[in-house]
């Protein structure tokens, strides 16, 4: 809340600032080639930079990725929509940078915004033919195979905490190689790093974002503990320099990426990307600003930048050269590392368009390659909201999902609220937010929407639109935001409140997502925001997988449990409002409902879903009939675990549990 005198000082100050007319975008010429940044014919490369308003741009080439003097300077030519464009003597190799005049000044030196290779720290470009960094085998990497969106199950987890614990048994601790190890093992034996995520039965990992990011000074050793987690780009369609064992070597950074890709594909496992098309690090100093001094962001109408992204601006999609940049982006790492999928940061920053050409890009090599994202802002925007791709517009972005808040904190308790409780816990009246992440945010007969936490309206056009999720990076995890928000509750009483948590997301229609470590009870010693904190909070202690091998056995099964079962992953809204039915008269606190009828061709003609969030024991009446027990409270059992019969009678749920039931 904001004090009234502050209010005024804020008022006065907005009031009398000078107005600064910006340039007319819409007049500045569109290139329409796909040869910006470097192009390569056999060993002689091509650069082409659009600056439109520059009056000279100046191609320097350097011995190094940092320091020391130009050893040649070449005048670029002025061409076609706005570029400028210099053929590099053949064999021509080391670093690059651009510098723009314009209006008679003389802007800073910088890599161009297409760079796919760069030195130390991203600072020049690299003369390197990213195609000639390739590990042993990579042209016959293939994707792993996937019939349908829904059968999707998403891992995410950031490259250095995967391997830093020191009995991670990983050798390249932080490293993409790190991610690539395969045979390790940590305490008594326990599985570790990519096998871990084997497995746990992941079909797709996450990666928090691995694009050069500005954070972290990549000369300096693993050993210096220097963390973040990535979310502040510096070069889009670059790998991060951090996490290759040498980052001044443009190769080494390249290779080492496909390396880790081809070995996750080649255990079953496909790679979503992180990606932070919305901002960039600093504005004042970025390619963008001096090459084309204010095209690339959007502005508040006195001129300053705007900051939808809370990160000191925001990228303009919606004009047509930041919209090139943004799709050309996305089709390279699927196109040169066989990225499998894409996680948008703050994706309702974006406008409806970018993202939708996004998706024809990616259509264009692959249909199966999954493209979702955070359908919010983190702040006001002057792009219209029915222009952006917020959750609200998902219904406009066929085949592009969004996460969904309702049930994340419908099941925990609110984010921010850091001590308040949600279903799992026993928090009344969350019962039609749970009911909504179930059916995936689609239209279901049932819903009264009025009563959903956030969204009043269905926001999925189809369930695959939908991420279910009670945790991610961002925030307190699960474990620390259990046992904030239920002080007294004994550790049995929170493990069962966990399983419960996830047994609602992975029994949900969607697709389901996990951030790794949650499924061995992680905790971040109760950081909401460990974004620079050092390794000791966000890497993965692999012995708690060791002491609660029990609950990691629970999320095992019940993952594999889903990927048995298709009435779990039905593909669309009409085998939803099919197949899914929520039962009547079910206490306050507590859900019940069947998937009936051999939903999605499964092999169990009926199977009864009943969450009791209630920190007491209640009576759920179920159809009478004879049932297997396949899950209950803290044991899952495919092949049954008890059997019941109803005739009649309700059936007894204990507190703070699921159970399920098969006919």
């Amino acid at each position: 809340m904001i004090r009234p005198f502050l209010l005024l000082v804020l008022l006065s100050a907005a009031s009398t600032a000078p107005a600064q007319p910006l340039p007319d975008f819409a007049s500045y010429p569109i290139y329409h080639g796909p040869d910006l940044g470097l192009t390569w014919r056999g060993t002689q490369a091509t650069l082409r930079v659009w600056a439109p308003t520059a009056e000279a741009l100046r191609l320097r080439l350097y011995a190094t990725g940092t320091g020391g003097t130009a050893k040649a300077e070449y005048a670029m030519t002025k061409a076609q929509g706005g570029t400028w464009t210099f053929t590099l003597p053949a064999g021509t190799a080391g670093f690059y940078s651009v510098q723009a005049t314009i209006k008679g000044k003389k802007m800073a030196e910088v890599v161009d915004p297409y760079a796919h290779a760069v030195g130390l720290n991203g600072l020049r470009g690299a003369v390197l033919n990213p195609a000639t960094a390739q590990p042993p085998g990579w042209a016959d990497d293939l994707r792993p195979a996937l019939k349908q969106l829904t059968d999707i199950v998403i891992g995410e987890v950031h490259v250095r905490d995967l391997s830093m614990h020191p009995q991670s048994g990983i050798r390249e601790k932080g490293k993409y190689l790190g991610v690539a190890q395969l045979g390790t093992r940590g305490p008594s034996g326990v599985t570790t790093g990519l096998e871990h995520l084997v497995e746990l039965g992941l079909t797709h990992v996450h990666l928090l974002p691995t694009n050069d990011f500005a954070s972290i000074d990549e000369s300096l050793p693993a050993s210096a503990n220097r963390y973040n987690w990535g979310y502040d780009p510096l070069n889009y369609s670059v790998p991060e320099g951090t996490y290759a064992t040498n980052a001044a070597d443009p190769a080494a950074r390249i290779r080492e990426f496909k390396q880790m890709v081809e070995n996750l594909h080649s255990q079953g496992l496909r790679v979503v990307l992180d990606v932070v098309y919305n901002h960039t690090a600093n504005a004042a100093r970025s390619s963008f600003e001096q090459l084309v001094p204010g095209y690339y962001y959007r502005h508040r109408p006195d001129g300053s930048l705007s900051d939808a992204a809370a990160c000191g601006n925001e990228v303009a999609s919606e004009r047509p050269m930041v919209r090139k940049l943004i799709v050309e982006s996305v089709a390279y790492w699927a196109r040169e590392y066989h990225a499998d999928g894409f996680r948008f940061d703050l994706m309702g920053i974006l406008d409806i368009e970018t993202m939708r050409a996004v998706r024809v890009a990616l259509d264009l090599q692959d249909h199966s390659i999954f493209v979702y994202g955070e359908g919010w802002t983190a702040g006001a925007s002057p792009l219209p909201e029915a222009r952006r791709a917020v959750k609200a517009n998902v219904g406009k972005l066929p085949r592009i999902a969004a996460f969904g808040d309702e049930l994340r904190d419908g099941v925990k308790g609110h984010y921010a609220r850091q001590t308040e409780p949600g279903f799992a816990s026993g928090q009344p009246g969350l019962e039609e937010s749970m009911k909504f992440g179930i059916v995936a945010a689609t239209q279901h007969p049932q819903l009264d929407y009025a009563k959903v936490n956030y969204s009043k309206v269905p926001w999925a056009a189809a369930p695959a639109q939908a991420i279910n999720y009670v945790a991610c990076h961002d925030d307190r995890v699960l474990w620390d935001k259990l046992t904030v928000a239920n002080p007294g509750a004994s550790e049995a009483e929170l493990i069962k409140m966990d399983l419960l948590s996830n047994t609602i997301v992975f029994t949900s229609q969607g697709v389901p997502f996990l951030p790794v470590g949650d499924e061995f009870l992680r905790t971040k010693g109760g950081s909401h925001n460990s974004y620079n904190q050092p390794d000791s909070v966000n890497q993965l202690d692999w012995g708690r997988k060791v002491k609660y091998a029990g609950v990691y056995d629970f999320y095992r099964k019940l993952i594999a449990l889903r990927r048995a079962h298709p009435a779990f992953r039905l593909s669309t809204t009409e085998k939803v409002q099919q197949h899914l039915e929520f039962l009547p008269n079910v206490p306050a606190g507590a859900i019940a409902y069947r998937l009936k009828d051999h939903a999605g061709g499964d092999a169990w003609q009926n199977i009864v879903v009943i969450f009791n969030g209630n920190r007491t024991a209640v009576n759920v009446p179920i159809p009478a009939g004879k049932y297997t027990v396949v899950l209950s409270g803290e044991q899952v059992s495919e092949k049954g675990i008890g059997k019941v019969e109803q005739a009649g009678a309700a059936l007894l749920v204990p507190a703070s549990s699921a159970m399920i039931l098969v006919q």
